[in-house]
């Protein structure tokens, strides 16, 4: 059974309450995602640069090592080197770990920006600024989301470009990410509002019977027809008739139930139609389906898809110990094997063109292994890859030093790394937003790395 849930509740300029939502099933299976799907009031105040492109942002929580991914420093001391070695890859003069030899065969279809850098090294204010391109006003400290917070690459694409297609227009997988019990921020809207929260979907696609759901209300009523639809918005009626943006709940819950029943939703999460033999090649496991069916849906018509490459809510790549047994025998095997079956199934199927791929971490790790044979956080430097939408395949943007300390050529701050993203998506990083008391805000603060694109 597909388990969805909803993002962070927030109040309505009507002063909605969270009653009033659980009520009328507003925080059911589909959250507060579903007005901004079909609101045809939002226009983008972006003019966009290119035809409207898809994203897959993929986040790896918690950060993976540099050293031990995109960035090997093979020159560097045993205690900064660490245990593995490099490899080339089939871009002369590129190399990467030795543990991702299907993606070093395929480097002349990414990019890799390696002086990425900022000065936080909390997880949750770190996430805050890689999902959105701007520092936490908290930093360095573990955060939750607020209704004020700055919205994430999805959010944003969710209110300027919204889908017309019977799809969502953010969808994330597979879960939601907490540190010590406290959610990341950046996994809902932000300032934009719940309308704008992404379809969260939180149940393993390997699994055999994974699928869409039936629409539900938070008592566990099942929606399956439009007649037992009105009849159980009807018996909620006080609540209802109390307030007007209440009152649109009925004709969001009339939209989902549509939005539930198109076929293009419901085919997008029909991994059965795949052939196993693509299936196996992605990986039979949640990583491996997770990225198989980001696929489908930006093939759907999804704009923005985020995939956690997390355990659970667990952020895994937070290799304090043991990181090279970590890496060797947990991470680094799936991680290789889905990216590169991504790439390679976006080119097969004509959509790599229109498909920006993002992969990185809030940070890296500390130059020096400690005593726990593990990495310790790092923003001073990192690794993020692009790949498709008009980036440049086998380029690689700036430089670390020696240690993989510093970043020693073209640094990258997260606003450039934004900046780069919405000119991918064909949003203009200039355009403004306005938080819920009218301030004015540019989608990005950096620039476009246009370094890297084709």
């Amino acid at each position: 059974m597909l388990d969805v849930v909803p993002g962070q509740e927030q109040k309505s300029p009507a002063r909605l309450t969270r009653r009033d939502f659980l009520r009328v099933g507003a925080l059911g299976p589909l959250g507060l995602t579903i007005p901004g799907w079909f609101d045809t009031r939002v226009q983008a105040s972006a003019t966009p640069s290119r035809a409207p492109r898809s994203c897959i942002f993929v986040y790896c929580p918690g950060a993976p090592a540099h050293q031990e991914t995109f960035d090997p420093k093979p020159d560097a001391p045993a205690e900064v080197r660490g245990e593995f070695g490099p490899i080339p890859t089939n871009v002369p003069g590129t190399f990467v770990s030795e543990h991702l030899p299907l993606l070093a065969r395929l480097a002349d279809k990414y990019c890799l920006v390696r002086s990425c850098n900022h000065d936080d090294p909390e997880h949750n204010s770190a996430a805050y600024a890689h999902m959105t391109g701007r520092m936490h006003p908290r930093r360095g400290q573990i955060v939750p989301p607020t209704p004020d917070d700055f919205p994430p690459f999805g959010a944003v694409v969710s209110r300027l470009r919204p889908t017309r297609r019977p799809v969502p227009s953010w969808v994330a997988l597979h879960d939601v990410l907490l540190n010590n019990g406290i959610p990341y921020p950046s996994q809902n809207a932000g300032f934009l509002g719940g309308a704008f929260d992404p379809f969260q979907v939180r149940s393993d696609p390997n699994r055999a019977d994974f699928r869409l759901p039936t629409l539900t209300t938070p008592d566990g009523v099942r929606l399956d027809d439009r007649s037992h639809l009105r009849s159980e918005l009807g018996r909620l009626g006080p609540a209802v008739d109390r307030n007007h943006a209440v009152r649109n709940m009925e004709a969001s819950f009339e939209r989902a139930f549509n939005l539930l029943n198109a076929p293009a939703t419901r085919d997008a999460f029909e991994l059965g139609r795949e052939p196993a033999s693509l299936r196996e090649r992605y990986g039979r496991h949640i990583w491996g389906q997770s990225l198989l069916l980001s696929r489908r849906l930006v093939e759907a018509g999804v704009p923005l898809v985020t995939v956690y490459l997390s355990q659970g809510n667990t952020a895994i790549w937070d290799t304090h110990g043991n990181n090279f047994s970590m890496l060797r025998d947990r991470l680094l095997p799936p991680f290789d094997r889905g990216i590169s079956a991504l790439l390679l199934d976006l080119e097969q199927r004509g959509l790599l063109d229109d498909t920006l791929v993002v992969v990185g971490g809030e940070f890296g790790r500390t130059p020096r292994v400690n005593s726990g044979a593990g990495r310790d956080h790092w923003p001073w430097v990192y690794t993020t890859f692009f790949a498709g939408a008009g980036t440049r395949g086998g380029a690689v943007f700036g430089s670390s030093d020696r240690y993989g300390a510093y970043a020693s050529s073209n640094p990258v701050s997260p606003g450039d790394l934004a900046a780069t993203i919405y000119h991918c998506l064909g949003l203009n990083p200039q355009a403004e937003l306005h938080d819920r008391l009218g301030r004015p805000y540019s989608l990005a603060t950096g620039s476009v790395i246009e370094s890297i694109l084709g």
